[in-house]
C-alpha cells in the first residue's frame, strides 16, 4: 500500500507519468475512510485511474496546484470535512482559534468559502479543465442558500465556482460515473446525485416533466424571505432518493438543474469502500498531529445515514435518513485489523457513526417509496423504521470478546429516542461500553423548542436519565452522562430558557462546552431563524446578534455551584476579569459534564 500520490516523486515511485485525476481538499492529507477526499480518490483508484492529491493547496497561487502537472480528464474539488465557513468561523462569526483538520490544529490553511476560492484557482491553473465539487459544502450549497456569516442570500456554490458540476451526498455512485462519462465524451445530464448550470440556449430548450419541480428563482429567494421556507420545504420532500423528483432553480436566464439522490449503498457497497486500501494515517509528509484523525484513529464507523432529521443538523442533508450498515463480518474484521497496528493500545473508541446505537436500522423500500416525511423519528415513530437494538448488541459482545481488545466505547452517544426502546442493548451499553461519560442530546428541555428542533418531549430525558443512573449503580459503575444542549434556537425565548436553567441548577450541572445555534444552508432550523417563521407560517422569536444571543449563551455556561438563576439576563456570575479563569466545579458528583463544541 502507498499514499495517493502528492508530488511528482510520488507519481515516479509509483510509475505514474501522467494523472487522470487531481482531488483538492481544503483538510490534511489523511489516508482515512472517515475523510471524505481518501474514501473517494481511493474508489476512483479502484476504478483504475491514476489519483493524485494536493491537501490545502496556497489558494492565493495557481502554481501551488501545477506540482504534478495537468491531469487528463479533470479535477474534484472539496472544503473538507466540514463547510469551511463553520470550520473557519464562530457563532459570533469571530476566526476560531483551532482547525482540528490541519496539522496540529493550526487555523489560517484554507479560505473561506473554499469550494469557490479553490475552483476558480484551478480554472486559472488549468484553463478550460473539467472540475468537479463535491463534499459536505457541495451538499449544503448546492441550492440558493441562506449565509449566516454573510448574513445574506447566496447563490449555489456551483454558479457561484463557475465549475462544470456539483456531486452531492457521499459521492459513492454518482462520482465514477461522472469522470466515466468525461472519458467516454457522453452527456453528464441526468445523473443522480449531482447538478449542472445549463448555459442560456440549453435552458431555453430545457422541458420539464411530472418529474420536475421547480424551487423559487433567485430572483424570488432575494426579494421574499418567505421563499427560503418554501424552498427548503420542497428540498425536504424531494430529499428521498426513492420517490424524489429533479429540482430546478431559475438564476435570470439559466436553470440550475437538481437530479435526485442517489440510492444509497447497499451492506455489501459499504462493506467494500471500506476495505480499500487505505494507510488509515496522516500522510507522512506532517511532523504534527492532526486533531480530527486523533478523534477517530481507534473508532470504528459502522453505519451511514441517520433517521433522525432534526432541525438543526446537517447531517441528513449529506448523507440522507436512510440508514444503511455495514455487516457485522467487515466491522469485526476491521477491529481486528485495528488490534495488529502497533499504536493501538487495546481501546475501540467507538463503534458507531450519527449515533451508537442505529446499527442495524431496518427500512423497507417499498414503504420508504411512498414516503414524505423529513424525519423517521418525529413527530413519532415511522412504523417501517424499525431498530431494536440487538443486532447491535450482539456485535458489542463479539467486539469486546476479540483478542487484543481491552475496551470498547461508544463515544457517538446514543439517540434517547431509540434508546429507551432498546433495553437489551441499552444494558449492554451501560454495564460494558460506557468510558466513565455517555453523550445523549435532549438538545433542550422545553417541550416547545423541542417541537421546533423536530425532537422528542423532555420526558424522554428524564425517563432515560432515571434508567441509565439505576442501571449504572446496579452493575456497580460510576459512570456519568454528558447531556448536549442547544442555545438560541429560533423560537426559544427566555422562558424556554428558565425550564433548562432550572434543571441545571437542581443537578448542579455546570457545562463545560455550550453549543449557540449555527443555521447551516439548507437546513429547516436556518429557514427559520432567516423567515422569523415555523414551517407553518407562525411568527417565532428570533435572537440574531450576539447582544441578544448572549443572555442564553450566559445561562448554560453558568457556574452553578453559586447562586443565582436565569432572569433573560446575562448574569454578574458569567463574565470574568481580564486573565481570571472561569471554574467548572461539578458540585454533587456530576464530574466532566459539558455540552457540544
Amino acid at each position: 500500500m502507498s499514499f495517493l500520490p502528492v508530488c511528482r516523486e510520488d507519481m515516479i515511485k509509483q510509475n505514474i507519468d501522467e494523472l487522470d485525476i487531481l482531488l483538492i481538499t481544503g483538510d490534511a492529507y489523511v489516508d482515512h475512510p472517515s475523510f471524505g477526499v481518501s474514501l473517494i480518490g481511493r474508489l476512483l483508484q479502484s476504478r483504475g485511474y491514476k489519483v493524485g492529491l494536493i491537501a490545502q493547496p496556497d489558494w492565493k497561487d495557481p502554481e501551488s496546484l501545477k506540482i504534478m502537472g495537468r491531469p487528463r480528464l479533470g479535477v474534484g474539488v472539496t472544503s473538507g470535512n466540514m463547510d469551511s465557513m463553520v470550520n473557519l468561523y464562530t457563532v459570533a462569526r469571530r476566526l476560531r482559534k483551532e482547525d482540528a483538520y490541519s496539522e496540529n490544529g493550526d487555523p489560517g490553511k484554507r479560505p473561506p468559502h473554499a469550494l469557490t476560492v479553490y475552483a476558480q484557482l484551478v480554472k486559472k491553473a488549468f484553463p478550460g479543465i473539467f472540475v468537479v465539487l463535491g463534499g459536505m459544502e457541495a451538499s449544503l450549497r448546492r441550492v440558493a442558500h441562506y449565509d449566516y456569516w454573510q448574513d445574506k442570500m447566496k447563490m449555489s456554490v456551483l454558479v457561484d465556482s463557475k465549475a462544470d458540476i456539483l456531486c452531492f451526498g457521499m459521492g459513492e455512485k454518482p462520482m465514477p460515473e461522472i469522470f466515466r462519462r468525461v472519458e467516454k465524451g457522453e452527456s453528464l445530464r441526468g445523473i443522480r446525485g449531482t447538478a449542472v448550470f445549463l448555459g442560456k440556449k440549453e435552458s431555453e430548450s430545457f422541458s420539464a416533466d411530472e418529474n420536475t419541480v421547480f424551487l423559487p428563482s433567485w430572483e424570488e429567494m432575494v426579494s421574499n424571505r418567505d421563499a427560503l421556507m418554501t424552498e427548503t420545504k420542497i428540498v425536504e420532500r424531494e430529499m428521498n432518493p426513492f420517490r424524489g423528483k429533479r429540482l430546478v432553480q431559475k438564476y435570470n436566464d439559466r436553470l440550475l438543474v437538481i437530479e435526485p439522490p442517489p440510492e444509497p449503498l447497499s451492506s455489501k457497497e459499504l462493506d467494500f469502500v471500506h476495505t480499500l486500501p487505505y494507510e488509515r494515517k496522516p500522510h507522512p509528509e506532517y511532523s504534527g498531529r492532526v486533531p480530527a484523525f486523533e478523534t477517530i484513529r481507534d473508532s470504528i464507523q459502522s453505519i451511514r445515514g441517520c433517521p433522525g432529521g432534526c432541525a438543526f443538523c446537517g447531517l441528513v442533508v449529506h448523507q440522507g435518513r436512510l440508514v444503511m450498515s455495514r455487516s457485522e463480518k467487515s466491522i469485526l474484521e476491521e477491529i481486528k485489523m485495528l488490534t495488529e497496528s502497533p499504536d493501538f493500545h487495546g481501546t475501540i473508541s467507538d463503534i458507531g457513526g450519527a449515533a451508537g446505537n442505529i446499527f442495524g436500522s431496518v427500512q423497507k423500500k417499498e414503504f420508504c417509496e411512498k414516503c414524505q416525511r423529513s424525519s423517521c423519528l418525529f413527530p413519532r415513530p415511522c412504523p417501517n423504521y424499525q431498530c431494536d437494538g440487538k443486532r447491535m448488541a450482539e456485535l458489542l459482545r463479539k467486539a469486546r470478546k476479540m483478542p487484543g481488545v481491552k475496551h470498547v466505547h461508544i463515544n457517538s452517544g446514543v439517540r434517547l429516542d431509540l434508546a429507551l426502546r432498546q433495553e437489551e442493548l441499552l444494558h449492554e451499553i451501560i454495564a460494558h461500553h460506557v468510558s466513565g461519560h455517555l453523550k445523549v442530546a435532549p438538545e433542550h428541555l422545553s417541550d416547545k423548542v423541542l417541537k421546533l428542533m423536530r425532537k422528542n418531549p423532555a420526558a424522554d430525558f428524564y425517563r432515560f436519565k432515571e434508567v441509565f443512573e439505576r442501571e449504572s449503580k446496579r452493575v456497580g459503575k460510576e459512570q456519568y452522562i454528558i447531556p448536549l444542549f442547544i442555545s438560541n434556537f429560533p423560537g426559544c425565548t427566555a422562558e424556554d430558557m428558565k425550564t433548562l436553567d432550572a434543571f441545571l441548577d437542581r443537578e448542579h450541572w455546570s457545562l463545560q462546552q455550550v453549543q449557540d445555534y449555527i443555521p447551516l444552508p439548507m437546513t429547516m432550523g436556518a429557514a427559520m431563524y432567516y423567515t422569523g417563521k415555523t414551517p407553518e407560517g407562525e411568527p417565532i422569536p428570533v435572537n440574531r446578534g450576539l447582544a441578544e444571543r448572549r443572555p442564553q449563551i450566559s445561562a448554560l455556561k453558568r457556574d452553578r455551584s453559586r447562586r443565582g438563576g436565569f432572569n433573560g439576563k446575562p448574569h454578574e456570575n458569567n463574565f470574568r476579569k481580564p486573565g481570571q479563569k472561569r471554574r467548572y466545579p461539578a458540585a454533587g458528583g456530576k464530574s466532566g459534564n459539558r455540552g457540544k463544541n
